[in-house]
């Protein structure tokens, strides 16, 4: 991947938005034995997860890939939403990860992963208190309310790869959010809005998950990721209704992540049903 740098101050429309230093994070964050192998910075894309992808088929991105937009304006999230945002306001970027060795079953625990890390990323730079929503939702209080501040959607890319995205509102007003229940870190109070910061945060704090992930051969618990993503998710405990395919829904307490990463519904009718694929909606305050 040859970098492109977004950082030109002639595109400063907002000076509290400063652009992202490329030169920077690659120094921080690529190095020998490192997981990062590039970090790549565009202006504006569509997609970094569908540029990303397209770079695998071409043989043109090594596992450690890091794609960086300034702005997307067709960002998605699950279930093909889409995440728009005004320009260096959020990260907004993808990761190529290539899982060898690790039996195909427990790739789904990447986007789970990746939502631990970035929590754990942000918790430690933006001294945000931050909870995940199952599966892949960021989590942040504002005005007591919870707010989605950040996203994340895993998509295989080759054979042998997945690629995962990663949305984070990181300094959008109140004006500026597109929806009343979305959030962003500076709405939470965060201590440190400085992007660069808060990107090597995140990226340290993946690279340091995904390494005891497959270090453990991918075994959620013996590499303490379902007891962490357990104790950090906020559906957990709550009654949620889980929108299932082919339009059916299941409603119950949420009790339980299990091995697989599915969520565990139990219902009314005392049966606990494993969610593996879904639209969670929380119906009340835990």
């Amino acid at each position: 991947m040859t970098p492109q740098d977004a950082s030109d101050d002639s595109r400063w429309s907002d000076l509290d938005r400063p652009p992202l230093n490329g030169a920077s994070l690659r120094r921080a964050l690529v190095r020998d034995g490192g997981l990062w192998s590039g970090v790549e910075i565009v202006q504006r894309t569509g997609s970094t997860n569908s540029d990303l992808v397209a770079l695998v088929a071409e043989g043109k991105a090594a596992e450690g890939a890091v794609l960086v937009a300034e702005e997307q304006s067709a960002g998605r999230g699950r279930l093909d939403r889409r995440w728009t945002a005004p320009p260096r306001s959020g990260l907004f970027f993808s990761v190529l990860l290539k899982p060898g060795g690790i039996p195909v079953a427990r790739w789904g625990w990447l986007p789970l992963l990746t939502g631990v890390a970035v929590a754990t990323g942000l918790s430690r730079v933006a001294g945000v208190d931050t909870a995940l929503k199952w599966p892949n939702d960021l989590l942040v209080t504002v005005g007591g309310e919870e707010r989605k501040a950040g996203g994340i959607l895993a998509e295989r890319a080759g054979d042998d790869g997945v690629v995962v995205g990663i949305g984070i509102n990181v300094s959008l007003r109140a004006d500026e959010l597109p929806v009343p229940q979305a959030g962003s870190l500076a709405l939470a109070g965060a201590v440190n809005t400085d992007r660069d910061p808060l990107l090597r945060g995140v990226l340290r704090s993946l690279e340091e998950w995904y390494g005891r992930w497959r270090a453990a051969g991918g075994d959620p618990a013996t590499s303490g990721l379902q007891e962490t993503y357990a104790a950090g998710c906020a559906t957990l405990g709550r009654v949620v209704r889980a929108e299932l395919p082919g339009n059916r829904s299941v409603v119950g307490e949420a009790v339980a992540v299990d091995g697989d990463g599915r969520l565990v519904i139990a219902t009314e009718e005392g049966v606990q049903e494993p969610v593996g694929a879904g639209d969670v909606v929380h119906l009340r305050p835990a």
